[in-house]
């Protein structure tokens, strides 16, 4: 069951010009900036702007539109879009895990009774890149993830050249991965959501 009803932070908020009235307001106006849960109704988007991002760089992606089906209908509250007018332009997919390494079960499989959030994959589509969605959706993501109390940590695996963009969003390295994908190895990394020290990132929010 998604617990954002009760988290005022991921409410989208439709903004008013000044001066205006309800009653003179356009109808069906969509919100500028908006942070929600996914739903499999959002599955198309999500595989469109996941498979431009990671196809043109290493030919693979984490997870295929089945799998992003099957999780957005297991576990939607683990995932975290940002949409602006209404349009995706960057999310996040995660499920339960209940091992301290992440194995090849990992990439299918949602452990319900798990404390460890596997983040699937973090995307942001491509006429958006460069302007720092991505590491501002990960602060979205953790402050969101401190108020579902069964969560200890937060784990992924990555490509060496990402280890500097995740380790300045707060990711630790364990060391290598279990999992091969073809030829590709990993580097797992981890966060700690409970006793983490709650720093706000500098975003211009």
């Amino acid at each position: 069951m998604s617990v954002l009803s009760a988290l005022p932070f991921l409410k989208p908020i439709h903004l008013r010009s000044p001066g205006s009235t309800p009653g003179l307001q356009r109808r069906h106006t969509l919100p500028a900036s908006e942070f929600r849960c996914l739903t499999p109704e959002d599955a198309i988007s999500v595989f469109e702007i996941e498979r431009e991002a990671f196809i043109s760089v290493s030919g693979n992606c984490p997870l295929h539109l089945d799998q992003v089906r099957h999780f957005l209908n297991l576990c939607p509250e683990l995932s975290l879009g940002w949409f602006e007018e209404g349009r995706l332009v960057a999310f996040i997919i995660g499920s339960l895990w209940d091992q301290e390494k992440l194995n090849q079960e990992a990439l299918t499989l949602h452990k319900a009774h798990g404390t460890t959030v596997h983040i699937h994959v973090l995307a942001v589509h491509r006429t958006f890149r460069q302007q720092g969605k991505g590491s501002i959706l990960m602060w979205r993501y953790f402050r969101y993830l401190r108020c579902l109390p069964y969560i200890r940590r937060a784990v992924l695996m990555c490509e060496d050249f990402l280890i500097p963009f995740y380790s300045k969003c707060g990711f630790k390295v364990l060391g290598p991965s279990e999992i091969t994908v073809g030829t590709l190895t990993f580097t797992e990394m981890q966060y700690a959501v409970r006793g983490h020290a709650f720093v706000r990132r500098n975003s211009g929010w």
